[in-house]
């Protein structure tokens, strides 16, 4: 157990955003961010823009950032700077990525998916099988069956770190060893894992993992791995002139934003992150109201700070009840079109994201507000 004490006033008082009476347990669908993020991408456009590949000193600038975020990037992943690739989301990544490789499948191959998957991680998969001629199959949302669904033709097992519904984490490694012995392909989807938590992709054994940097205190951006061999082998789409597989002009002032996001990240450390997440997160569970169902694992063992709740109303309408007291909550299935059906939840649910910059006092406050709603 970490011993690391987060201080966190001090690192709310890095958020401008967080200086409002509003309560922000949204973070599974974009967290804030640091002003140092917000004014790295502000520096990069007063300074630096232009497109890479000149012979002038802005140009040459750009460059060295593209170089900086594909290290930093490198970093925050465990992998090669040559392994990263940035695209404008996870999902346009994830199409892209699942494009590609369906250049090599065959009618009859398969394909494993989870039934606690966003729907990034599964209709790309979908769409292949109409494409390809393969077949999906699918792993229930604990993941107890995944070896069951495992056959000689197993190309890819696609599968979720961490759930963006339930907040359920998964033993990735596992997982990866599971589809490696199958002879397929690990691919991860980490979003909902990444801002709770370290990766390394050749510990755990990704061939393949895609996560989103503004879910952890980030610009808008998509950042994929893969490994070396596969991108070596595969024939992306993108346009001849154009190096790797990032197609188009990138998002330079973004990628100055996610440099310093993972700069805010190392200077805050993983540590006290976790410790605080944790307590926070068993400061919730503990004084969960009566009459309210959690839909997922009842401790913090085997689970990030994202929660799923019903309350015998309509999500929606608890979620607006919450707004109005200035608590910032999401409701329906985002994206996790499976979990929900699995679960039964036509509405789906009220989801209390906690990030690190939360503070006990507004988990009390919301749960506060959850007793008068229950």
């Amino acid at each position: 157990m970490s011993t690391a004490v987060l201080d966190v006033e001090a690192v709310r008082a890095r958020f401008s955003a967080l200086q409002r009476p509003y309560v922000f347990f949204d973070g599974p669908a974009g967290t804030q961010v640091p002003d140092e993020v917000i004014d790295a991408i502000a520096s990069y456009l007063r300074e630096s823009n232009a497109n890479v590949g000149g012979a002038f000193e802005t140009s040459r600038r750009t460059g060295e950032l593209v170089e900086r975020a594909h290290e930093a990037a490198a970093r925050f992943l465990g992998c090669t700077h040559r392994e990263v690739i940035f695209g404008p989301s996870m999902t346009n990544l994830n199409f892209m990525l699942t494009r590609t490789l369906g250049r090599e499948l065959q009618e009859g191959d398969e394909i494993v998916c989870t039934r606690l998957d966003h729907d990034a991680n599964v209709r790309p998969w979908l769409l292949a099988a109409e494409r390809c001629g393969v077949t999906v199959r699918f792993a229930d949302y604990d993941l107890s069956d995944v070896g069951a669904q495992l056959t000689g033709r197993t190309r890819v097992v696609a599968f979720p770190w961490a759930s963006n519904a339930l907040g359920t984490l998964v033993e990735a490694e596992r997982i990866c060893a599971l589809a490696h012995d199958a002879g397929a392909l690990a691919w991860v989807d980490a979003v909902h894992y990444a801002p709770h938590g370290t990766i390394d992709v050749g510990a755990v054994g990704a061939d393949v993992l895609l996560c989103s940097p503004y879910k952890f205190y980030g610009p808008h951006l998509g950042l994929a791995f893969a490994r070396a061999e596969l991108l070596e082998r595969w024939r992306p789409y993108k346009v001849r002139p154009a190096p790797g597989y990032e197609a188009g002009t990138a998002q330079h002032e973004l990628l100055s934003g996610f440099v310093a996001a993972v700069e805010y990240i190392d200077s805050v450390g993983w540590d006290a992150i976790i410790a605080h997440e944790r307590e926070l997160g068993a400061r919730f569970l503990d004084a969960l109201p009566d009459g309210i169902r959690l839909h997922g694992v009842p401790t913090m063992d085997g689970r990030v700070p994202t929660f799923a709740l019903t309350l015998g109303r309509p999500p929606a309408e608890v979620a607006a009840a919450l707004a109005g007291r200035g608590i910032f909550v999401w409701h329906g299935d985002y994206y996790a079109v499976e979990v929900m059906r699995r679960l039964g939840l036509a509405d789906g649910a009220v989801r209390v994201g906690i990030v690190h910059y939360n503070t006990a006092a507004e988990v009390d406050r919301l749960l506060d507000e959850l007793t008068r709603l229950a």
